[in-house]
Order: C-alpha cells, then structure tokens, then sequence
C-alpha cells in the first residue's frame, strides 16, 4: 500500500503539543494535518496563526492546513506566513473557487478542495485539473470523534475514477473517522492521504498507531 498518514493535531493534547508533534516527526507520518474552524462554517472554534506558528516551529513534516472558515481568501497568504505547506478550502465556502485556488498556488503552497459529506465529487468537474488535492469529508465538519459515513467510499471511487481522466497525480484525502478498521477498504477505494486523529492520539501508543495505520499489512502479518 502506498498511502500517506496526516494525523490531525485538532485532537492532541493542547497543553503538551510540542511534545505531540515530536512524537508525529519521529513516526511514519508524512504530513501534519491543521484544522483551522471559525465557529462559523462549522459549529466550532479550533485555533488560529499562533498555534500554527508555534506548530511550524516543532514539526519537520509539512503542515497541510485544512480551512472549515467563511470567506478564506482574506486569510490565504497569513497562513502560508504562519508555515502552510498546504492550503485547503471548502467548496462549500468559495463562490469563486477558481480565483481563490489560484491564490493559494501563487502563494507556493499546495492547493486543495474539501468536499463535505452531501457534496456530490461530480462538482469538481471543471476545476479537478487545476486542484493537487481533494479531501473528502467523511464524517460531518466541526467536531471529532464522529461515526464514519459509509457513502465515502462510493465517493471516493468516483473522485478516483475522475482523477484517472484528469489529473492522475492528485492527492485523494480522507478525514473523518479513519481507522485500522476501514484503512484497507479506504485506500483501496481511491485514497491516498488519510488524516487520522482521535484513533491516534486516543491511543496508548499514538506512534505504534502510526505505524500500522501506515503499514496495515504489518499488523495482518503479526
């Protein structure tokens, strides 16, 4: 299997986060996955430039910064300043999405789309050539810890199948209540990024979690 692991930082400890992320720069994790929530697009309120700032400064893995927040044009180049690698919006929250993907690449950073649980894949249509990430929502955007909505996976297939027409280097991203239970069937469905947070940093072994969340074949073998 050839997947990336981002494990979300929404669910670690906020009073030990250095710590967290040096246990995610040591582990078979690829990305560190950052979700910026405004109490406005979604019923909740995360945090802003200073956490990511402070993250920046620990973390030796990319930040890919996932914005549930109205209007996140105004913002765009704040976060690329406070250490984005990535910067992905919302469909939902862009009523020019072309312009404000533009943006984000002007800024040297990685363009995403966020897709949310009743947005149909077929939307992206006209911009998928232009986008280096799609991140699917799988469970309802605001909170963690929420029960996987199993429709993902035919979206996944979809969104699959129109990268293989498209864009065949995009990064298909999952979020939302991934698991060593439906790692497997999710990266066999078309994913190859899969953000992972309360299964890990809930767990007695966050970094061993990493492992077989990255590695699933291990962990059949053992």
């Amino acid at each position: 299997m050839n997947h990336l692991i981002a494990p979300s930082i929404l669910a670690a400890d906020f009073a030990n986060l250095q710590r967290d992320l040096e246990m995610i720069n040591k582990s078979d994790a690829d990305w560190v996955h950052v979700d910026i929530m405004d109490g406005m697009f979604v019923p909740n309120i995360s945090f802003g430039f200073p956490v990511v700032n402070a993250a920046k400064k620990h973390a030796t893995k990319p930040l890919d910064v996932h914005l549930m927040i109205v209007d996140p044009d105004r913002y765009l180049k704040a976060f690329k300043d406070a250490g984005a690698a990535g910067i992905t919006v919302h469909y939902e929250a862009c009523p020019h999405l072309h312009r404000t993907i533009q943006a984000i690449k002007e800024l040297g950073c990685k363009a995403g789309v966020a897709l949310n649980p009743h947005t149909p894949v077929t939307l992206l249509q006209d911009i998928i050539a232009d986008l280096d990430l799609v991140l699917i929502m799988s469970v309802n955007p605001g909170f963690g810890g929420q029960k996987f909505i199993d429709n993902t996976y035919k979206k996944l297939k979809d969104l699959k199948e129109l990268s293989r027409q498209k864009n065949p280097g995009l990064f298909i991203e999952v979020d939302g209540g991934v698991d060593q239970h439906n790692i497997t069937k999710l990266v066999d469905a078309g994913a190859n990024v899969l953000v992972a947070g309360s299964s890990v940093f809930s767990s007695a072994d966050p970094a061993t979690t990493i492992a077989h969340l990255k590695y699933p074949e291990k962990l059949l073998q053992s």
